[in-house]
């Protein structure tokens, strides 16, 4: 546990920004704002000289950008960092290549207002901060995103000459989860069984999210829509806003979307995805809680195991956070606690 409060550097171009991220963070009682920065070349000696806990990360920058940062920064004295990104394409983008490369979370900037906006956000950064003062920053081991072949994006193929499949993965993940996902998805062949996915993320970070890995892994990768058909070789990401569940008909599963209340105060939620999971596939499915903080995901995986499917939690030495899958232990609801390079091929044996 760490002593005293958490010494947090902020790095961003915007002194409004940087005035209001102090004000926020400071108001915190055990969190104190050690210092700011414009960017990155300030920053270098302020960690060094202030050895902040946590850093926030704006994303675009001039004379480095945060990416480049970043990288340098994990490779060099990897430190929790917490990205601040606007909710743009280019921005979900590059915030999923700083999730990769070892930032432990992210917070949106409001699209317009933005002080009373970010101020609207304050509890959000505040929580985050402290989830990545006690995280595990891992090194990213993936490689930029490049298409390995050219090939059609998953919503335009013609799906009604492909197989359909009776087995069903489940995967879910929060804090740490999107890099913990693609290291997951990139050891999937190209016929493995469906796959379905809840990330905790809003909805333009999803479908950036699922580009990412379509034109990484060897399985097709799309955010899911309503009455899609879950197909072998075929991963499905739950929508950033929307509850996935599964249903079935007759040895054919299908994508449903719904737009419920928040279920432990996500949206969408792993519990709905797995109880959907259990109910509809059984001893036909496999489940996984990956990293993350809550408890999601844990009631959930215990139903798909009581109703016969096979299920894994990762493990605390290789989770950011361990909330997620301590939960799912404690509860009996994992059949095996696994590193997160295992899991990938746990998962297909099982299967």
């Amino acid at each position: 546990m760490m002593a005293g409060k958490i010494k947090v550097l902020i790095i961003d171009d915007s002194a409004v920004i940087r005035a209001l991220l102090t004000e926020i963070l400071n108001e915190a009682p055990d969190i104190e704002v050690v210092g700011s920065a414009p960017d990155p070349i300030f920053a270098k000696n302020k960690i060094i000289s202030l050895m902040p806990d946590v850093i926030t990360l704006d994303v675009e920058m001039p004379r480095m950008d945060g990416l480049t940062f970043l990288e340098e920064l994990m490779r060099t004295n990897p430190l929790p960092v917490v990205m601040v990104s606007s909710l743009t394409q280019k921005a979900c983008n590059t915030t999923l290549r700083a999730l990769e490369l070892g930032a432990i979370d992210y917070v949106t900037k409001p699209s317009i207002d933005i002080s009373e906006g970010l101020a609207d956000l304050g509890n959000e950064i505040v929580r985050k901060v402290k989830i990545a003062a006690k995280a595990r920053v891992r090194r990213s081991t993936l490689p930029i995103a490049q298409p390995a072949a050219p090939r059609p994006a998953v919503s335009s193929l013609d799906t009604s000459k492909m197989a359909t499949t009776d087995k069903l993965i489940a995967i879910g993940a929060s804090t740490g989860g999107t890099q913990a996902i693609t290291e997951v998805i990139m050891g999937m062949p190209e016929s493995v069984a469906g796959i379905v996915i809840v990330q905790h993320m809003p909805p333009l970070f999803t479908k950036s999210f699922a580009v990412r890995l379509n034109d990484m892994a060897r399985v097709q990768v799309k955010e899911a829509e309503h009455g899609d058909r879950v197909l072998r070789g075929t991963a499905y990401i739950a929508p950033g806003g929307k509850h996935m569940a599964v249903r079935r008909n007759g040895a054919m599963y299908y994508i449903e979307l719904s737009d419920g209340p928040p279920v432990n105060y996500v949206k969408p939620a792993v519990d709905i995805l797995f109880r959907s999971v259990a109910l509809h596939a059984g001893r036909n499915a496999v489940g996984a809680v990956l990293t993350g903080m809550g408890e999601d995901g844990a009631r959930g995986l215990k139903e798909m195991r009581d109703r016969g499917a096979v299920t894994f939690a990762q493990d605390e030495a290789t989770s950011v956070v361990f909330g997620m899958p301590k939960k799912a232990i404690e509860m009996g609801a994992a059949e095996r606690v696994l590193p997160l390079p295992q899991i990938a091929r746990a998962l297909m044996d099982a299967i």
